[in-house]
């Protein structure tokens, strides 16, 4: 099993920092490149680049007033969802589709209710 992973190309688990510009601050993001290209592929849906889709969820999670002190972190977990999302079903990969507003409230509904799903299936119950 572990074959799968450890001799995926280590490109992908490589850092690297990107700079950007943020309420007019320059802002440097490191992340391992594996995210970079999903964040990409997020953007392409949405004709942004890396840039604006990361200037975008910076301003849409303060106006949220998310805790953003690991930006980093919110960022990897974005990625990871997508994944989720594309794995569920829910999005389709390498379209140019907006992810748009609408329908948002039930595809989080249902996000979590398959995240439940899975904690019940994975979880091993203590033996008795």
């Amino acid at each position: 099993m572990c074959q799968l992973f450890i001799e995926a190309e280590s490109e992908r688990w490589l850092s690297r920092t990107k700079s950007l510009r943020i309420e007019g601050v320059v802002t440097s993001i490191r992340l391992e490149n594996f995210f970079w290209d999903v964040l990409a592929e997020i953007g392409f849906r949405d004709d942004m680049s890396v840039n604006q889709l990361i200037t975008k969820l910076y301003f849409e999670s303060q106006e949220a007033e998310l805790d953003l002190s690991n930006f980093t972190s919110f960022l990897r977990v974005c990625c990871a969802r997508y994944l989720s999302l594309v794995a569920d079903g829910v999005l389709s990969r390498c379209e140019k589709t907006p992810i748009k507003k609408n329908g948002i409230d039930i595809i989080l509904s249902q996000e979590n209710q398959r995240t439940l799903a899975r904690r019940r299936c994975f979880t091993r119950e203590p033996s008795v």
